[in-house]
């Protein structure tokens, strides 16, 4: 399968807002996850491989298609799961899917049924596909929406913040299904939860302020961070003397006191203790130092 190849895209809003600088990715078959604070461009990126909003300038490459001018050839082969997306409330998941998949071109009754049956089992939906999606939780919307996204068997699976609002046992489900598509499919996870893209993706960049700032494989961008970083537990009247003084990256509360995690070349001095890295760590220092 072709790598889908991302150049030079930017994007500006009629408010001066900069969504997309110069964007550059290249994203293999696999879990690709797209991590970032809200506003940092995930969307807007996300929006405009799925042909959704027209970039200002870049191109978006596949194999020998390119998608911007080709938006209809993309489509054949795209599943798309928004950050926002509505159900009608008083059908079922099942009458919806049939629908749905009429519309993607699954005309016969016979296939139709197959794969929307085939799907429902996929999502573990299938035991209340005769019940009204109004009645849904929110993680079997979610479900039910990656359910819409897989209809056409497609070849490159966008999903923007999948896992926002969902509880850990749905969560977790929502990770085994994403990972079994993710064997023969390019699936870009747009998050800004840090476990989504480490629960997942293999390959990963880091966004913020519209610009691409870190890329590459999760453990390999974490060891690039490893012996460098220190924490300390401290008073919350002395935050602010410490971020004068270190390079403060995060800071929560423990047992009643302010844990700050500081990165430095050197020991930072006493009381610091080494601790090792991990990927919310690069995230934190990734976005404090942008």
């Amino acid at each position: 399968m072709h790598d889908l190849i991302i150049s030079d895209l930017s994007k500006t809003y009629k408010n001066g807002v900069k969504s997309l600088q110069n964007v550059s990715l290249q994203i293999p078959k696999g879990m690709f996850g797209l991590l970032g604070p809200n506003g940092a461009g995930k969307s807007t990126l996300m929006r405009s491989i799925a042909t959704l909003q027209e970039p200002d300038s870049g191109s978006i490459q596949w194999g020998n298609l390119n998608i911007l001018a080709h938006p209809n050839e993309l489509k054949k082969v795209l599943g798309y799961l928004p950050q926002q997306f509505g159900v009608y409330p008083t059908i079922s998941s099942e009458m919806l899917l049939h629908h749905l998949a009429v519309l993607k071109g699954i005309i016969h009754r016979s296939e139709r049924k197959d794969m929307v049956d085939a799907l429902l089992n996929k999502v573990n939906l299938y035991e209340v596909r005769k019940q009204k999606l109004g009645g849904f939780s929110g993680g079997m919307k979610q479900r039910f929406g990656i359910a819409q996204a897989l209809l056409n068997n497609p070849k490159l699976l966008i999903v923007d913040e999948p896992t926002a609002g969902l509880d850990p046992i749905e969560r977790n489900r929502f990770y085994n299904l994403l990972s079994e598509v993710g064997e023969d499919t390019i699936v870009i996870l747009s998050t800004h939860i840090v476990e989504d893209v480490k629960q997942l993706c293999t390959r990963m960049a880091i966004m913020n302020k519209g610009e691409v700032i870190i890329r590459g494989n999760p453990i390999q961008i974490i060891e690039n961070l490893q012996g460098m970083l220190y924490e300390k537990t401290i008073y919350k009247n002395e935050l602010d003397q410490y971020k004068k003084e270190y390079q403060v990256i995060s800071d929560r509360f423990y047992l009643g006191k302010q844990m700050i995690h500081v990165i430095s070349e050197t020991h930072p001095g006493s009381d610091f203790t080494p601790i090792k890295a991990n990927l919310e760590d690069v995230y934190m220092s990734a976005i404090v130092n942008d």
